[in-house]
């Protein structure tokens, strides 16, 4: 590293200037020498691991939807015991955590009764569990009572669209009995969250409401280590907020926390691409993730976990191996 670098995250990349964003003014840059001791500590400290994995860019969560109606792979996997075969097959090529969800969350989306989505989750979790012991396993919901059945499945990282803000014992629950939390910025709910949209400033609005949620998960006794941060593409954005939020990832590393990207297939990759199919969207899908990558993003979660392990390969080589190191 140059005289004055700094690491971000306790990672490969290094920054020798910040951009101090203003809701009223244009951003401008700070050496990062000058930055304050303690937002320059938040940026550069190691993060602590991750269910377990040393944290480092790239780590990939492979999506393991049984619903009927989630957007990309909606009814693929949710008969009788092809959850867990997907699962398995995530897991073979390459996957690091496997993340069970039994209600799409889309825009749009109809709520699922709790009983239906913890039938629909707990024994998908509880297969996995079985035949992948050393596999971390995720569940994907906004409830705290599917959550405690997942936990009792075999899940232990609990990763809320809503930051454990939609049900009001989830918090508890999460600090009780999950590994760890992903708290997801969200709009509103999937009804509604695409009505028009709208935010001051899309970067520094969706990075002070997950620093909020950061700071209600520790008052409830959940360390930063145990929290992941994901800025939630799609959820309540245009395609312009999207963009925004893409652009400006390694802010989120100034929360201290491990930041996720959840953007695979996602329908802003098809109004640029003009690719309708959301299967279609992998080499979009891809195209994001190393970006998220070049921005030290942590966790990935891909529908298509062989096709991104070879890019997270490649900007390793790139960037990992000692004299390779670079912003």
């Amino acid at each position: 590293m140059p005289d004055g670098a700094v690491p971000l995250a306790g990672g490969p990349l290094w920054f020798t200037e910040a951009d101090r964003l203003s809701r009223d003014a244009a951003s401008e840059p700070v050496a990062a020498a000058d930055l304050p001791a303690t937002v320059r500590d938040q940026l550069s400290a190691p993060r602590g691991d991750i269910c377990g994995l040393t944290a480092r860019p790239g780590l990939l969560i492979g999506i393991v939807n049984v619903t009927p109606d989630s957007f990309s792979d909606g009814g693929l996997h949710d008969a009788e015991g092809a959850g867990a075969a997907h699962g398995r097959k995530l897991a073979d090529e390459g996957a690091d955590i496997l993340d069970i969800g039994g209600e799409s969350t889309r825009p749009g989306a109809t709520p699922v009764p709790r009983d239906e989505e913890i039938a629909r989750v707990r024994p998908v979790i509880a297969d996995l569990a079985d035949a992948l012991p050393d596999m971390p396993l995720s569940i994907d919901t906004r409830h705290a009572a599917v959550a405690a059945a997942a936990f009792d499945a075999g899940a232990t990282l609990f990763n809320d669209v809503t930051a454990l803000r939609h049900d009001p014992e989830a918090l508890a629950l999460a600090a009780d009995r999950a590994g760890m939390v992903c708290l997801m910025h969200s709009a509103a709910d999937p009804q509604t969250m695409q009505d028009d949209p709208r935010y001051g400033h899309v970067l520094l609005d969706v990075y002070d409401h997950l620093a909020e949620r950061v700071a209600v998960a520790e008052a409830a006794g959940i360390p930063r280590s145990r929290i992941l941060v994901d800025p939630g593409i799609g959820f309540g954005k245009t395609l312009d907020h999207n963009l925004a939020l893409l652009r400006g990832l390694s802010l989120f590393h100034g929360l201290g926390c491990a930041v996720l990207l959840g953007a695979s297939r996602k329908r802003f990759i098809g109004t640029l691409t003009g690719v309708d199919a959301a299967p279609a969207r992998v080499p979009g899908s891809v195209a994001v993730a190393y970006e998220a990558l070049s921005q030290g993003v942590q966790v990935l979660r891909v529908h298509d976990i062989a096709q991104t392990r070879q890019a997270v390969q490649i900007w390793r080589a790139l960037h990992e191996r000692e004299g390779q190191e670079q912003a």
